[in-house]
């Protein structure tokens, strides 16, 4: 028996259901996604993610192709270099090469990581420029040869820069 103070049995709630047009722009909505998913995956690339797939992981390099390593480094005038990343300056080596484009039109934003440096290590030689370098690694076969060039890709003369 239900006491007054008892709350009343409470109904099953309504079920809602889609209207046609509903339905229609549902289905539209998943068409045009899965349309873009497989746009990019034919002629996506990483810039095209998430509908486009990771190259770096869709994709293997042969492996007789080089390996480009790019670093940045200071010279002293005794033509001394001294690496500029991860402690020396406070910027890993990704977030450096995420700024290509960038030091190639602005090659001056490279005293930036001169001036890092020095205020970092001040008893270190004074540096003259700086440089971004890509290290091309041979290999054969997915292995190191122990070959490797050099490529000077952009560079600041620091004493321009004074001036």
């Amino acid at each position: 028996m239900q006491s007054s103070l008892d709350p009343p049995p409470t109904a099953e709630p309504e079920v809602l259901r889609l209207t046609p047009a509903g339905r229609r722009s549902r289905l539209a909505a998943v068409v045009l996604v899965l349309a873009l998913l497989l746009a990019g995956t034919v002629w996506g690339d990483d810039d095209a993610f998430p509908f486009g797939p990771f190259r770096m992981y869709s994709t293997r390099n042969d492996p007789n192709t080089p390996v480009i390593s790019t670093r940045a480094v200071g010279v002293t005038a005794a033509g001394e270099e001294v690496r500029l990343s991860g402690g020396q300056v406070g910027l890993r080596r990704a977030e450096f090469e995420g700024q290509i484009d960038r030091l190639r039109e602005h090659p001056e934003l490279l005293g930036l990581l001169a001036d890092s440096f020095e205020d970092a290590n001040p008893d270190a030689p004074e540096l003259v420029k700086v440089q971004m370098v890509h290290r091309k690694f041979e290999l054969a076969d997915g292995k190191p040869t122990g070959d490797y060039t050099d490529t000077v890709v952009v560079e600041y003369d620091l004493d321009e820069g004074d001036s």
